[in-house]
């Protein structure tokens, strides 16, 4: 704790007085830190916080609330601390609001994002492509495949050559977050206090739409609220198997009945 001190103070130029750990997830650590003069801070070590922090300004300019980066430097990240609580709670009417103006904020490029990313070991490759169904085919399902069983990744392979026929091939291009579940998002009563933790993406909105539905049920009023696309229900199967593949990656066959269950909805 005390070499994390020291960086956040070379950092800063200002003197620690406590540091507490947060844990963390499986790309980084994060830890909060309360400074001399009182001020509170979270900092956060990983190898890509300089990507995350790219990202975080991305989503505070399209004026989503989020952690403000105080300093980033040889991997490690200095934010603001924001209040709230993990969890959407009540406040899935903030929510909607905050997503429908993020969407809809301009970002230049094609589908994609300007630097690879990545979820603990599971690389989460951003090479731009001007079809929408060439990028989640190729960067969002297609590089599983040499980590997934045969059976499992010929299901996959199934899906992508069809792709076009469940997904728009120039959707948006919408400003994403993209990796929206619950634990991503601050609230305290019925507001949205930051979103955290982004893996952003130019893509369709619906990503965002369907990794909300993996853990939590929303209300039809925030689906009401968003205003999608006829046929967004059919898509979300297909978007929601990114996070289950990563999970499965990542901590094994406990996911791959959610997955064979997404595959058999559309059909694979």
């Amino acid at each position: 704790m005390r070499k994390l001190a020291q960086r956040v103070e070379e950092l800063l130029g200002q003197p620690v007085r406590s540091v507490e750990g947060l844990g963390g997830g499986d790309i980084s650590e994060v830890f909060a830190i309360l400074l001399e003069r009182g001020d509170r801070v979270v900092a956060k070590l990983g190898p890509l916080v300089d990507v995350e922090a790219e990202m975080l300004r991305a989503i505070a300019a399209a004026g989503t609330p989020a952690p403000p980066v105080v300093a980033c430097a040889d991997g490690l990240m200095v934010m603001g601390h924001c209040r709230g609580r993990s969890g959407i709670g009540v406040a899935w009417d903030s929510l909607a609001e905050i997503l429908t103006r993020q969407w809809s904020h301009q970002t230049s490029g094609d589908y994609g994002w300007d630097a690879d990313y990545a979820f603990g070991s599971v690389t989460l490759p951003n090479s731009p492509s001007e079809s929408w169904t060439r990028f989640w085919g190729g960067n969002r399902l297609g590089c599983h495949l040499p980590h997934l069983p045969d059976n499992l990744a010929g299901r996959i392979e199934a899906l992508i050559a069809r792709l076009g026929d469940h997904l728009p091939d120039r959707p948006g291009p919408d400003f994403l977050h993209g990796d929206l579940w619950g634990g991503n998002v601050l609230s305290e009563g019925s507001e949205i206090t930051a979103l955290i933790d982004p893996a952003c993406c130019r893509g369709h909105r619906e990503v965002d739409v369907a990794m909300l539905t993996l853990f939590d049920r929303p209300p039809e009023r925030f689906f009401h609220a968003l205003e999608l696309e006829q046929g967004w229900e059919g898509r979300l199967p297909i978007y929601r198997l990114f996070p289950l593949l990563v999970h499965y990656r990542l901590f094994g066959e406990g996911y791959r009945p959610g997955i064979e269950a997404e595959l058999a909805q559309v059909g694979c």
